[in-house]
């Protein structure tokens, strides 16, 4: 039923009121053993993680009464429908039915679509001699924070090389690396490039390479494959942005973001999916977590946590989008 609402605008505000129909409580005691037996069912229901998709789902689609209320008065989890990277993650679960996967996928790319080509206007605008004030940022960063953002995923660092190139020539040199040892010490050096030394001196390249040189040690005489490859991938995005569900320490992330900003962390990450493709759904994963951890906190409370989001977006649609290069 709510697959078919979804593909139906005018249906799909009847979402929330439906998925809140199994919360509502009886006020009067059962009249029959079936009666008993379906409020079980419902109650059972309500505690699995099929329900939790569900109500995740059904944000999506209530609206504001207020809708002067601002932003960092608002719960995180409001703001999900403008992260399609997070959809699968918190929409979908084990026992979602092709069906379901399908819509879900669809809507991702509907809405990330959208946000590209508002995206793409607003640079094109902004490079215009005399900016138009009709082409609003489609971000929650501010103008400058945006413009650094884009100019830092999109054009040459530090005046060496754009990211992406960065990753292409790392991917060269893990095709012609002969050890696993060597891959580590390569990866260390690619991530910590452009770290602030500042701050990169005092413990996190210390714990970073530490990290890295005690990752899976008795492959290190081997010529690492893409299992190993996308393995450490995935341990560095455990170690940089959160450990997992079970365990959802992330101070080294909150740490970075606070120290280095939103766009040098998120640029660190961003390199690590450049070069290793399919790490982007761990990565997305990653942030989900993280969403899911703090999505009844109001987002002024985790302004850090909104910023990586909003940064990660631009990321993304700028490198591993469909926003054409002619734009920067």
């Amino acid at each position: 039923l709510i697959n078919c609402w979804l593909q139906n605008p005018q249906l799909q505000k009847s979402i929330p009121e439906f998925v809140n129909i199994f919360r509502v409580k009886p006020n009067n005691l059962p009249s029959c053993w079936t009666s008993k037996r379906v409020r079980t069912l419902i109650r059972s229901f309500t505690e699995t993680e099929k329900y939790v998709a569900l109500q995740h789902l059904a944000k999506m689609f209530i609206r504001e009464t207020q809708e002067n209320i601002k932003i960092v008065d608002r719960k995180l989890e409001k703001l999900i429908d403008r992260y399609p990277y997070l959809y699968e993650h918190c929409f979908l679960n084990d026992e979602s039915t092709d069906e379901e996967q399908q819509e879900i996928k669809m809507m991702r790319l509907k809405k990330q679509q959208k946000y590209e080509i508002n995206l793409s206007k607003y640079i094109t605008y902004q490079k215009l001699p005399r900016k138009s004030n009709s082409v609003e940022n489609p971000t929650l960063m501010r103008d400058e924070e945006l413009n650094q953002a884009v100019k830092y995923f999109t054009t040459k660092v530090h005046g060496r090389q754009t990211i992406r190139n960065q990753a292409q020539q790392f991917k060269t040199y893990c095709d012609l690396t002969c050890s696993y040892r060597n891959f580590k010490d390569g990866l260390y050096e690619y991530l910590t490039d452009t770290i602030d030394p500042g701050y990169s001196k005092r413990q996190f390249n210390r714990k970073l390479y530490h990290k890295l040189q005690n990752t899976w040690s008795d492959n290190n005489t081997q010529k690492p494959n893409d299992s190993l490859i996308l393995g450490t991938c995935q341990k560095m995005l455990d170690f940089l942005v959160v450990e997992s569900l079970e365990q959802p320490k992330h101070f080294i992330f909150y740490d970075l973001i606070n120290n280095l900003g939103a766009t040098i962390v998120i640029g660190m990450l961003l390199k690590i999916v450049l070069f290793c493709q399919q790490a982007k759904p761990y990565l997305e994963q990653k942030f989900s977590i993280l969403f899911n951890h703090y999505q009844g906190a109001t987002t002024g409370k985790v302004w850090w946590l909104v910023k990586s989001m909003e940064t990660l977006n631009v990321a993304f649609s700028t490198n591993l989008g469909g926003i054409n290069r002619c734009c920067f």
